[in-house]
């Protein structure tokens, strides 16, 4: 006798979004080879400045978030397991607080030593270099690299966000929002060598305390974030700023059902997709059939592809921590 099996924790997306994390794939390629360009011509004019070498700390701390993405993407796929019942989307949160603790840790790194430096009354000094036989000031290549490095990730950043908010991908929302502030560090770096030409010694470290404090608040609101989705905090949109409004949509729908009394949900942020508990009270305490449950089921998991996993508990209350 064949039976029907219900699946929880499964991979498969929808058309449209196995497209978007194709084009996402393909942008994080994109970003790591723009990443080590820019870190190679960096590390050739970094010098003396304090405000430089905060500038490509940065760089070699971001590719961090498209590493993880990318490792997060082949992990995810995998199907649940007895060990594993709720599959691997977690992966994803994994990587993002992975991320998140780089960020930190550097940029109080960063803050202790551009502020010792500063303390001390450090004068950093930027030599010349021969090119093509011309003496030429290394703070002109300092700005130069810096101009022309800053530019491409910004373009990145604004595009990795579309796919992210596509995508319900808190690391891929993290990194273009790296990618975004990287045009501050290329300023600051570039008001840095520019101040050590000017005479004003101080303004490099100011600078790299700038770019140093970037990184740190990069960091904590990335890792407040990854933090409270493992921890099961409400679900939140992909940037962190208002709860996922699917889960009034889910009890809207139970609610509108001729056998629900009253529904509510709690609903955990697995990675990109989520968890879903509804409770629903009957009315009158009347039970309703498999396939009335089988048939709310799958409405609710019809609503959004983000809904790959929910389970029905039927109950005579709804308890207090459900609902909005």
């Amino acid at each position: 006798m064949s039976r029907e099996v219900v699946r929880f924790g499964h991979t498969e997306l929808p058309e449209r979004q196995r497209e978007v994390l194709r084009r996402a794939v393909r942008l994080e390629w994109i970003t790591l080879g723009v990443l080590t360009v820019t870190v190679i011509l960096m590390f050739f004019v970094v010098g003396n400045s304090q405000a430089m070498r905060a500038a490509w700390i940065e760089d070699m701390l971001s590719f961090i978030p498209p590493i993880a993405f990318l490792v997060a993407v082949r992990i995810n796929r995998r199907l649940p397991t007895k060990r594993h019942p709720y599959g691997f989307h977690r992966s994803v949160g994994v990587g993002h607080l992975v991320a998140a603790v780089a960020l930190c840790s550097m940029g109080i790194f960063l803050i202790v030593e551009s502020g010792s430096a500063l303390l001390r009354g450090e004068h950093p000094t930027i030599g010349t270099i021969e090119l093509f036989g011309v003496s030429i000031w290394l703070g002109w290549l300092m700005i130069a690299v810096m101009a022309v490095t800053s530019v491409p990730p910004v373009i990145i950043g604004r595009a990795k966000i579309t796919l992210a908010k596509e995508l319900h991908n808190k690391v891929l929302y993290a990194d273009a929002d790296m990618n975004k502030a990287d045009w501050m560090t290329g300023i600051g770096s570039i008001v840095g060598v520019s101040g050590i030409g000017l005479g004003l010694w101080w303004l490099d470290s100011a600078a790299a305390l700038f770019i140093a404090a970037s990184i740190l608040t990069d960091g904590v609101r990335n890792l407040r974030g990854a933090v409270a989705d493992l921890m099961d905090e409400r679900a939140t949109t992909f940037d962190d700023r208002k709860p996922e409004p699917l889960a009034v949509r889910i009890d809207d729908y139970l609610r509108g059902l001729p056998w629900v009394a009253d529904a509510g949900s709690r609903m955990r942020d697995e990675g990109h997709v989520f968890h879903v508990e509804a409770f629903v009270v009957p009315i009158d305490g009347t039970v309703p059939s498999l396939e009335m449950l089988e048939s709310a089921r799958e409405a609710c998991i019809a609503l959004d592809w983000k809904v790959q996993d929910i389970v029905l508990v039927l109950t005579r209350e709804l308890p207090e921590v459900v609902g909005a």
